[in-house]
């Protein structure tokens, strides 16, 4: 698609000096921003292709090099050489954003230099730091999400100067490396020639200002350590290990940059008598032998309260009951897990004499010879069909 005239653009003629073409673009600006025209290409474009035109126009010596040789002096290049395929919204607002300084612009989009929410042509200071906690669950608290309210030791906003860093109104002044923009520009040269980039004003660190005298309470940095009351939702199901995020709930960040965030870790408490495996939990069941060969009912603990379950006479150590249901959910919701018990046969570590002569009596028996035969699975085939 031919590009169209950048006069055309604007709407200005030939003769338009600095202010004219400022006029035109700041009005083509505010027409086709991003903020008042949302998920619009046709006007993401037009805006470009406005600042495009502005970048070219309001430069004295890429005007002249256009008004001779058209589009085609103006290189195949991103921003700078007259194309605006290399350069993001982004680059548009660092580069021209101060062009809103003296318009309603900032107030008709909610703050922010260049209007895009605070993400526009000044950027508002450091982003803050991470903040990194631990919170230790109970396996009923994983099994139905819990609220957590957890006093937290972070960096907060200075109340005695709002942020400022400064001791009062008349401390603060315009950067005077950056002239409030917040940004400063540099050229290097390079083997395609000068190359001129913007960076965050390494003075005010994005900020625009300059502090001549400190608060006293934070001494100019803005913020002070304090402690925030957090409530944190933690979903049913996480796991030990899993890192869940709060995002803007970290270290406040300097000069008016955005919070960090608070990064959660959680780890899971042992349970008295359960252990996890995945969304499932296990229990282990001893009985002692005659339960075992005889039958008997026993009460298991579960994550909702204890359970009678029978014990069927015959029944072999290693045996697997499964309760359905009475595991724990998927942290992605894709269903619960089952509890299962693992039998153990207990064997006595002393034995009475009495008890000794049973035994021996027992042990003379052909039926208590074991028979497992071949329909018999192992311990571990029997796990396999349970967490497979």
């Amino acid at each position: 698609m031919a590009k169209r005239d950048y006069y055309e653009v604007l709407g200005v003629g030939k003769s338009a000096d600095a202010k004219e073409l400022k006029k035109a673009y700041r009005k083509l600006a505010i027409k086709y921003h991003p903020d008042k025209n949302p998920d619009n290409k046709e006007a993401e474009e037009k805006f470009k292709e406005a600042a495009e035109a502005y970048e070219v126009l309001n430069d004295p010596n890429k005007k002249a090099r256009y008004d001779r040789f058209g589009h085609a002096g103006m290189g195949q290049g991103g921003f700078g050489g007259g194309g605006r395929g290399g350069m993001s919204m982004d680059d548009i607002f660092s580069q021209f954003g101060n062009i809103f300084d003296d318009s309603p612009f900032e107030s008709f989009f909610g703050g922010g230099r260049g209007g895009r929410g605070g993400a526009g042509a000044r950027p508002r200071g450091q982003k803050g730091t991470n903040l990194r906690i631990k919170v230790a669950l109970t396996l009923e608290e994983i099994a139905n999400g819990v609220t957590k309210k957890i006093k937290v030791k972070k960096q907060t906003v200075c109340t005695t100067c709002s942020g400022s860093g400064a001791k009062d109104s008349s401390s603060v002044k315009t950067c005077g490396s950056c002239k409030g923009s917040g940004y400063v520009r540099q050229v290097r040269s390079t083997f395609l020639g000068q190359m001129q980039t913007t960076t965050t004003c390494p003075t005010c660190n994005g900020s625009g200002q300059e502090v001549t005298a400190k608060c006293g309470k934070c001494q100019g940095d803005g913020r002070v350590y304090g402690d925030e009351m957090i409530e944190i939702e933690i979903p049913a199901g996480v796991e030990e290990g899993m890192q869940l995020s709060m995002r803007g709930k970290g270290n406040k960040g300097l000069k008016g940059g955005p919070p960090g965030d608070l990064l959660i870790n959680i780890e899971e408490k042992n349970h008295e008598f359960l252990s996890r495996e995945g969304m499932n939990v296990v229990f282990e069941l001893y009985l002692n032998f005659a339960d075992a060969a005889l039958g008997t009912s026993f009460e298991v603990p579960t994550l909702t309260g204890k359970v009678k379950i029978k014990v069927p006479p015959g029944t072999q150590a290693g045996k697997m009951f499964r309760l359905k249901g009475k595991g724990l959910p998927s942290v992605q919701s894709y269903g619960t897990g089952d509890q299962l018990i693992h039998v153990n046969i207990w064997t006595p570590k002393k034995l009475t004499d009495e008890d000794r002569a049973l035994l021996e009596k027992m042990k003379g028996m052909t039926n208590f010879d074991p028979t497992p035969g071949k329909s018999e699975k192992s311990f571990f085939e029997r796990m396999k069909d349970y967490f497979a």
